[in-house]
């Protein structure tokens, strides 16, 4: 897998390091690739002593210690790095699986990326890694591996690894631009969409999602995106410069390859699945990280998801009556009692839905478990589908442009797999798993989401087929991977927790005496109280993290005005500004305060003088009324275990874990933590969450 030095793919057009990157060059040597330049042809044959070439990188006096010198500049010693990087070779040699709790500030990303490289020079097999966040998988492609290519004089090739609906479809944009256009687009306006993205394109656009920012709309991109229903393949006649294949390439070539979770569990399905696909090449090795949301990820990406708005776009792309669009407006004999069909089959769609979404506004639920399938629920979406399908085979067969036989075969598939999923869920087809409709922004969707993670994991994951490592944060509750593996099944290997390298000094914990329990009448009165008090700390500079939007809508409508006359700007969640750019604001204006809910307690990452507070409002218990976690809880309790001990407190405290350690993400961090939660003090549960996080408790 290894090239020559002439054949480097730059892997990230970022060659630098910023002091916020918890493992980038600041944090680790203080070094600048701009002063240092690699000798390819002085590269020297692979070692093949593993545990070896990971201590001379990163033991006193090894590799990097040896760069900062070159610059005169100090080099932290890790040797919780050191420990981390070498667990793995081990793990790698013995073909053995490993589970890491790494805290933020080891350098993680080395510890695991420098054996995996020095690994894909043995193996001649890639590595892959799997992450949470974007913004880590940015990390890994466009700062540290890149440098580690340098570091090492190893010139391996890294790809980063994407779904194929992220990559312009070549074909489907030459049909966008024929003289099917004003039938297909939706509406006329989207015209000027098309002819931007086109244009992009002629200037050198990669064909990616993410080149081609936020300009194109997302209903003109659901036409022109690469699916796997409508795609030719080799036959195609752009296929030698197809986007999503050229970039299938790349993964192939590639000895690092970095995708996400869903990805990375969606291909693991097709595997286990015995039809001999994959989405991602033949890797020799799996490195999981940020795994504290593997069971979440693994209940969705291995069960079945099924929406009202999907099944309605879906059919609106063959035919959409009210507008006259659609794949079926294209001329021919057939395409009449097609486009009668397909508008059946979207009535059909509604009404399939509507009794889910009165069932769920009746009980005033925003989601609710379906233990039977009411007989007032029929199907009739499943027969107008399998008529609409068989109808399109015969119109198929009759076609003679390649292009739109093309697209009808995958409108055909997608037919198909939606009737698949609509069996799965009314029939009951997955065993060990709970149903349950969901409502999200008036969008009424149906799942059905698997309970015996360990076992499925075991079986497709943990096997030691290839050594499987995972790392994180936070996965141990009270010094224990337990509660850990018996939510993923973890097997085949050992664990290894390490240490975090930061002062109990740097952070001081606050728990206010006068607090209200959240079940208090007056407690959102008592939450904006105290937020008002302890932000006069650090003037502005905080998170507040909710555990619902109704508390975070009132307290921000309540401190708006004031925080705005003391010139702190607050950010809220689920406003104009995406989670991304809240952040971004937030890091440039010093002063301001973001108030979030779920997402901001994990994956965040803003070191500096910017964060100096991180104000939890209520310990983050999972809401026992959601039906995927009340059928968690009702598994350990038909167990004969109590659901409270083995699931509901230590989910809650690695999720408070969590929380608290957005505030200290390097060592020149300080700052407050403040719980607002009396329960931490007044119950005997508390213990745990307070004892999880290092630092020192004030009152």
């Amino acid at each position: 897998m290894i090239r020559p030095p002439d054949e480097l793919s730059s892997g990230g057009s970022d060659t630098g390091f910023s002091p916020d990157t918890p493992a980038g060059l600041e944090d680790i040597c203080n070094f600048s690739l701009d002063e240092f330049e690699v000798d390819y042809t002085t590269c020297s044959e692979p070692e093949t002593d593993l545990h070896g070439s990971c201590s001379g990188f990163f033991a006193p006096g090894g590799t990097l210690s040896q760069l900062a010198k070159i610059n005169g500049r100090p080099c932290e010693e890790r040797p919780q790095q050191l420990a981390m990087a070498l667990a793995i070779a081990d793990a790698l040699k013995n073909n053995e699986n490993l589970c890491v709790e790494a805290p933020t500030g080891i350098g993680k990303s080395f510890a695991y990326l420098v054996p995996l490289i020095y690994r894909s020079l043995i193996s001649r097999r890639p590595a892959l890694i799997s992450t949470e966040t974007i913004n880590l998988q940015q990390q890994l492609i466009e700062k540290d591996l890149p440098f580690l290519r340098e570091a090492t004089k190893i010139p391996f090739r890294a790809a980063l690894a994407k779904g194929r609906q992220n990559y312009v479809c070549r074909r489907r944009l030459a049909l966008l631009s024929g003289d099917q256009r004003d039938a297909l687009l939706p509406v006329p306006s989207l015209v000027m969409d098309t002819e931007k993205l086109i244009r992009k394109l002629e200037n050198g656009l990669d064909g990616e999602r993410g080149s081609a920012g936020d300009s194109i709309d997302p209903a003109v991109w659901q036409l022109v995106c690469s699916e796997s229903g409508n795609c030719a393949g080799a036959k195609c006649e752009f296929y030698r410069n197809c986007y999503y294949f050229k970039a299938r390439r790349m993964w192939d070539e590639a000895d690092i390859v970095v995708a996400n979770h869903a990805l990375f569990l969606t291909d693991l399905a097709i595997r286990s699945g015995g039809g001999g696909g994959a989405l991602l090449p033949d890797y020799g090795a799996v490195l999981i990280d940020e795994a504290h949301t593997l069971e979440n990820n693994a209940a969705e990406y291995l069960g079945v998801r099924l929406s009202q708005p999907g099944v309605v776009s879906m059919l609106n792309k063959l035919f959409n009556p009210e507008r006259m669009r659609g794949l079926l407006m294209h001329p021919g004999s057939k395409m009449p009692e097609l486009r009668q069909l397909a508008a059946h089959a979207r009535d059909e769609a509604y009404g399939f839905f509507a009794p889910y979404t009165d069932l769920i506004r009746r009980n005033q639920e925003s989601a609710l478990r379906l233990k039977n399938i009411p007989d007032e629920f029929p199907d009739r979406l499943s027969p107008a589908l399998i008529e609409l399908g068989k109808n399109l085979d015969e119109a198929i067969e009759d076609l003679d442009d390649n292009a739109f036989r093309t697209e009808l075969e995958g409108a055909r598939e997608r037919c198909r797999s939606t009737i698949d999923s609509l069996t799965v869920f009314s029939r009951r087809q997955m065993p060990d798993a709970v149903y349950y409709v969901e409502e999200n922004n008036q969008a009424t969707s149906l799942h059905v989401s698997p309970l015996n993670i360990p076992e499925l994991l075991q079986s497709v994951l943990f096997n030691n087929t290839v050594p499987v490592m995972l790392c994180s944060a936070t996965l141990t509750v009270r010094n224990s991977f337990d509660y850990f593996v018996s939510r993923t099944g973890f097997t085949g290997g050992k664990m290894l927790r390490l240490d975090s390298p930061f002062s109990p000094d740097q952070a001081k914990v606050i728990v206010p005496r006068e607090l209200r329990d959240p079940n208090d009448e007056d407690y959102f009165s008592s939450l904006v109280k105290n937020i008002r008090k302890y932000v006069e700390l650090t003037s502005g500079k905080a998170f507040v993290l909710f555990t619902s939007y109704q508390a975070m809508r009132y307290c921000a409508e309540m401190l708006q005005d004031e925080f705005e006359e003391k010139g702190w700007r607050l950010l809220v969640q689920g406003g104009e500004l995406s989670r991304n750019r809240m952040l971004e604001e937030f890091r440039n204006d010093i002063d301001s305060i973001l108030f979030g809910t779920d997402s901001f307690w994990t994956g965040v990452d803003v070191p500096g003088e910017s964060l100096s507070m991180v104000i939890l409002t209520r310990l983050p218990f999972a809401s026992p009324g959601h039906p995927l976690i009340a059928a968690r809880l009702d598994r350990i309790t038909e167990s004969g275990k109590s659901s409270f001990a083995h699931y509901s407190l230590p989910e809650a405290i690695l999720k408070f874990r969590q929380g608290a350690g957005r505030l200290i993400r390097s060592r020149t961090d300080s700052g407050y933590i403040v719980i607002l939660d009396p329960r931490i003090i007044s119950k005997g549960y508390g213990r745990g969450f307070l004892e999880s996080i290092p630092y020192n408790m004030v009152f």
